[in-house]
């Protein structure tokens, strides 16, 4: 069993891999012609790593640090799909524009020695 300092350790490395993950991610989509809305978005449904637009599309953006592609894909589970799906209902609902807004959940998958893989229309909202 692990010291609780050594769980501390790890966890915060884990929080910080996820930070560069989520700046790098953005970095990938600007190069790419999204305007990054919000970062970390937080809402009483749930988390949104990266909101970006592109023109009238919306994309919620999760943001996965994996060993492969198809581990990132993985990662977001149908449960996980949900509670995104509605926090972004959420984040929409606000916008004064919403009406003309189309929605989109794309992955971004931050892999090791390579540049963003983005996966765009990854998933569809239930």
């Amino acid at each position: 069993m692990k010291a609780p300092a050594e769980r501390l350790a790890e966890r915060r490395a884990r929080f910080a891999k996820g930070h560069r993950g989520e700046r790098l991610a953005a970095w990938a989509l600007r190069l790419k012609g999204y305007r990054i809305l919000a970062v970390r978005h937080r809402t009483r449904l749930g988390e949104i790593d990266l909101v970006a637009r592109r023109g009238d599309t919306v994309a919620i953006v999760e943001v996965k640090a994996r060993a492969t592609l198809q581990a990132a894909m993985d990662a977001v589970a149908p449960v996980a799909q949900a509670r995104i799906a509605r926090a972004a209902e959420l984040w929409l609902q606000r916008q004064p524009d919403h009406a003309r807004l189309s929605l989109r959940f794309d992955i971004v998958a931050v892999l090791p020695r390579r540049w963003p893989v983005h996966v765009p229309n990854a998933w569809q909202a239930a």
